[in-house]
């Protein structure tokens, strides 16, 4: 025969261990979206411009126009613009313009 003091207390204590894990869970989902997740999009963004950059000193460097001269801050500059103009036809395209 069962002992139902001893089955509810094992009851019990399987209802609080879930019941821990589930605030543990709750709790890292929160961390992760509230401050993990900004910082994390920092970072990627800092390493998505950086790679931005060494692509563009690559593409200017290739045609000649060497680091820390006027000519690379213009070929720089431009490509900046196309990569804008070419973002906001993405973008447009994504709402169906």
């Amino acid at each position: 025969m069962v002992d139902t003091a001893t089955f509810t207390n094992t009851q019990t204590r399987y209802r609080l261990l879930y019941l821990t894990f589930a605030a543990a869970l709750a709790a890292g989902g929160l961390w992760a979206a509230l401050i993990g997740g900004p910082a994390m999009r920092a970072s990627a963004q800092e390493q998505f411009d950086r790679e931005i950059t060494a692509e563009n000193l690559g593409f200017c460097e290739k045609f000649g126009m060497r680091s820390g001269t006027s000519e690379l801050v213009a070929c720089t500059g431009e490509l900046a613009i196309v990569r804008q103009r070419q973002a906001d036809r993405d973008r447009a395209a994504e709402i169906g313009l």
